[in-house]
């Protein structure tokens, strides 16, 4: 499907809107990924399952793993890698 939309000026950007059907239709958040393509732009979600590398970052800092399994580790075994 092809549609027609205008450039609307945002501060000292310009933007587009978006349809409320399309913005349900595709799952769009707050954000969404452009990605530059040969012939235009292609808008899609982000993957809502995937972490950000922020949001990593912070669910590993929190994590509370125990790493006591590394000191069992022979180093010798993997010597030859």
């Amino acid at each position: 499907m092809v549609r027609e939309a205008q450039l609307i000026k945002i501060g000292n950007s310009q933007g587009i809107r978006l349809p409320k059907w399309m913005v349900s239709k595709y799952g769009f958040g707050k954000k969404i990924l452009l990605e530059e393509v040969s012939d235009g732009i292609l808008i899609r979600a982000i993957d809502s399952d995937k972490l950000s590398w922020e949001d990593t970052y912070k669910a590993m800092s929190e994590a509370q793993e125990a790493w006591s399994d590394w000191q069992d580790v022979d180093m010798e075994l993997d010597a030859h890698l």
